[in-house]
């Protein structure tokens, strides 16, 4: 324990606060500029909450343009490090409520930004080259704790062990799913070639599982470090290239400041930062790793597996998906359709999704169970506000990776009576046996 409270020089938390504040403006602004905002906020009637959370819905008119500029600005006061601990704590807050206020473009690098948002947050990242340490002198510090890296390395670490895990299975190792990813990656005619290619797209399959396999047992390994770097690099620009998912393989890199000798990042980004001096174990902020970050870390490795200790497999159900480090896993398409009947008449009644949803919202609800689930109660809501009690069944049918179709929602279960189970196997989400034959279908199918 005392190794962990020995001082270090904190020169790698201090660089990767101007990095992690500069890309908090990068994502916010961008999202702005990009249209993100508008399609995923202002152009929808409303958002497809994470279950619990549906009373959460943006901010009407302009409302959540105003809000993204407010994180931007947050975000580059975080860089800054003017009033760090207020700005990142409001920061986390707002991107926090965003996250759950949509999941029509779920992305796995939004819920890693509110993990590092949460460590960052109890670390002294203001200690050094901030305006909190040029205005209150007194908060100026050369060092930090050991366990202050330790802990971004532990969560990089399990981010990738989890990450690993979830590739070993049939379409990942037998090329299926990059085969499919790659398909329509580019026009150009010579690269769709190389593409097309069984050795490449085995090739990109392999290299992901032994890049997220490898990758930090050797950035922490002195003599694999810098070719470990390099291919993180070449990894990473590889993905932002093809796959355009933002800042998160510029965020992923920003990690490996970490990894390096404080002393190496102290002369590479602060050279006329002072030598640190003493090596008295520092225990300041000794409770916040016992009772804060231990039970943390104790969750971070639970919610990956609880799908293990779920009926069905979780590619095709998406029970207990998210959160766990399934990233660019699979290809899943599918169409619903929704027949709403009034209890009364037994009259079915007119619905047309296409009136209330975007062209994303209706992909959404074409194949994700819970996104169903929810159309279905705000299908019961809205009739109900018209005086009339309805039952909402569901025809869905779902491909995974180009596979055939097969029915995923039970037809006779009525889903706006359906309840949600947050922690368990729905019932009404059909599986099947290995003859693929459903074997929870109700018996008055």
């Amino acid at each position: 324990m005392k190794k962990l409270f020995l001082p270090v020089d904190n020169s790698p938390l201090i660089i990767f606060r101007i990095f992690f504040g500069f890309l908090l403006a990068a994502e916010t602004f961008g999202a702005i500029l990009t249209g993100w905002v508008r399609d995923n906020f202002i152009k929808p009637k409303f958002t497809f909450s994470h279950i619990g959370m549906e009373w959460l819905q943006p901010l009407p008119g302009d409302g959540m343009y105003y809000y993204f500029a407010t994180m931007g600005v947050l975000g580059i006061l975080v860089m800054l490090g003017w009033k760090y601990k207020w700005s990142l704590s409001a920061f986390t807050v707002l991107w926090t409520l965003t996250y759950w206020m949509q999941k029509t473009s779920y992305n796995n690098h939004y819920y890693m930004l509110v993990l590092v948002c949460l460590i960052m947050i109890f670390l002294p990242a203001n200690r050094y080259a901030s305006l909190d340490a040029r205005q209150n002198p007194e908060i100026k510090s050369l060092t930090m704790p050991k366990w202050c890296s330790l802990v971004m390395i532990a969560q990089v670490a399990i981010v990738y062990f989890f990450a690993t895990v979830s590739k070993f299975y049939p379409d990942w190792l037998d090329g299926t799913f990059t085969k499919n990813l790659l398909a329509h990656k580019s026009e150009n005619p010579f690269i769709q070639e190389i593409f097309h290619q069984k050795w490449f797209y085995l090739f990109i399959a392999y290299s992901g599982i032994l890049f997220d396999m490898l990758i930090v047992p050797m950035l922490l390994w002195r003599k694999t470090r810098t070719i470990a770097f390099i291919a993180s690099l070449i990894f990473h620009l590889f993905n932002a290239i093809t796959l355009q998912i933002g800042i998160f393989p510029f965020f992923a890199l920003s990690f490996a400041v970490f990894f390096y000798p404080p002393e190496k990042i102290r002369a590479l980004f602060f050279k006329k930062k002072p030598k640190p001096e003493g090596n008295e174990p520092i225990y300041q902020n000794k409770s916040v790793l016992l009772y804060f970050f231990i039970p943390y870390f104790l969750i971070q490795i639970a919610l990956p597996v609880r799908h293990w200790f779920i009926k069905g497999d979780v590619l095709w159900t998406e029970e207990a998906h998210r959160l766990s480090w399934r990233m660019m896993l699979r290809s899943r398409t599918g169409y619903s359709t929704f027949k709403v009947i009034d209890k009364k008449t037994g009259e079915r009644l007119p619905y047309s999704l296409y009136s209330s949803l975007t062209d994303k919202q209706i992909a959404m609800v074409a194949d994700k169970p819970d996104a169903i689930w929810q159309m279905a109660q705000r299908i019961k809501k809205v009739f109900a506000k018209h005086g009339k009690d309805v039952s909402v069944f569901v025809d869905c049918h779902v491909s995974i990776n180009g596979r055939p179709y097969r029915q995923l929602i039970d037809p006779t279960v009525d889903m706006a009576a359906a309840k949600w189970d947050y922690f368990g196997h729905n019932d009404w989400i059909l599986l099947y046996d290995e003859d693929n034959k459903p074997t929870n279908q109700s018996s008055s199918n």
